[in-house]
C-alpha cells in the first residue's frame, strides 16, 4: 500500500522560505518518478515540481521556476520541496505525489494527505 507524509508546512511570510519533505513507503522508491502538487482554494490542483527516479531530470512549473528545488533521497525515500522567496500566491495545500513509472511525464497516480502552507504579504 503507498503511503506518502507531508511535514514542514506553515506559516511564514512573503519573502521566506519553507522547506517540505515527505516519507515515502509500500513501493520501491527509487523505480518512481515524485512529484509536488499543490491546490488553493477555488482553484485546480496544479503540478509545482517533479524529478524523475535518478533525481536528475526535473520540471518546475513557471509559477515557481528558481524559486523553488526539489530534491530526492532514494536511500532513505524522502522528497523535499525547498521554497524560497515565497509570494502570498504560493498559499495552497501541498501534496506528494507518486509516478506513474520513472518518467514524470507519464504523470502521477498517488498523493498524501497534504500539507497547508501560508504566505502573508
Amino acid at each position: 500500500q503507498v503511503q506518502l507524509v507531508e511535514s514542514g508546512g506553515g506559516v511564514v511570510h512573503s519573502g521566506g522560505s519553507l522547506r517540505l519533505s515527505c516519507a515515502a513507503s509500500g513501493f520501491i522508491f527509487s523505480n518512481y518518478a515524485m512529484g509536488w502538487y499543490r491546490q488553493a482554494p477555488g482553484k485546480e490542483r496544479e503540478l509545482v515540481a517533479g524529478v524523475g527516479y535518478t533525481g536528475r531530470r526535473k520540471y518546475y512549473a513557471d509559477s515557481v521556476q528558481g524559486r523553488f528545488v526539489i530534491t530526492r533521497d532514494n536511500a532513505k525515500k524522502t522528497v523535499d520541496l525547498q521554497m524560497n522567496n515565497l509570494k502570498p500566491e504560493d498559499t495552497a495545500v501541498y501534496s506528494c505525489s507518486k509516478g506513474f513509472s520513472s518518467d514524470y511525464l507519464r504523470g502521477f497516480v498517488s498523493w498524501g494527505q497534504g500539507t497547508q502552507v501560508t504566505v502573508s504579504s
